[in-house]
């Protein structure tokens, strides 16, 4: 695979896509302020890359320049306004990248409004051939069996890796410690394969079903 390589200064837009992770570059214009929202899952990371962004993160503001980053964690309320006469570039990642991504809020009430899914990813959505919501729909329901199935499986290896684990360190060996958690290790890598593949399913039907 050939190494990818992004450059801030032109490649304004999200970089990578995954529900584990969801990585952009966004450029503020002097004075911009993004819309208020919260993550129901997701923490986001910011790294200001030029210019002077004022962060406001569950009440608190700052003023972050170049090589300074922030968090929200996820349930935070948080906005970015670029602050100085310069436009403002700023690094972003949210992790996981569940929909729907973002959570809006009436300011002046403070009630939840309606879900809206698949806005951080539209651009990318309407290049892609777009599938039938019904296809997408057993896409998704088939992920999730076999994501309950491997669930199961997980738990039959925990359980008896656990009985090897408990007996090797009551007989002080390491060697058979180690086997026994590389056996679990190995049992959860097995079902988070299958987590992913449920959790790509999910984003793509709910983005394709209940789009904003």
């Amino acid at each position: 695979m050939t190494l990818e390589v992004w450059d801030s200064t032109r490649d304004v837009r999200n970089l990578f896509i995954t529900p584990e992770i969801r990585s952009r570059i966004m450029r503020f214009e002097p004075h911009q302020l993004s819309s208020g929202h919260t993550h129901d899952v997701g923490h986001e990371m910011f790294l200001v890359l030029e210019g002077q962004a004022e962060f406001t993160i569950d009440g608190s503001s700052a003023v972050l320049g170049p090589g300074q980053a922030c968090v929200a964690r996820a349930g935070q309320w948080h906005e970015v306004r670029a602050v100085g006469d310069g436009p403002m570039t700023l690094y972003l990642s949210v992790t996981p990248h569940l929909e729907p991504t973002h959570t809006q809020w009436d300011r002046k009430g403070g009630n939840q409004l309606p879900y809206h899914y698949g806005g951080a990813t539209r651009a990318e959505r309407e290049t892609e051939s777009a599938q039938p919501v019904d296809r997408l729909l057993d896409q998704h329901l088939a992920a999730c069996g076999n994501l309950a199935a491997a669930a199961q499986a997980n738990l039959s290896a925990q359980r008896a890796a656990a009985n090897r684990l408990r007996a090797a360190l009551v007989a002080s060996d390491p060697a058979a410690t180690h086997a026994a958690v590389d056996a679990m290790w190995s049992a959860y890598r097995t079902m988070y394969a299958s987590l992913q593949s449920s959790l790509l399913s999910w984003n793509a039907l709910a983005a394709a079903a209940a789009g904003d």
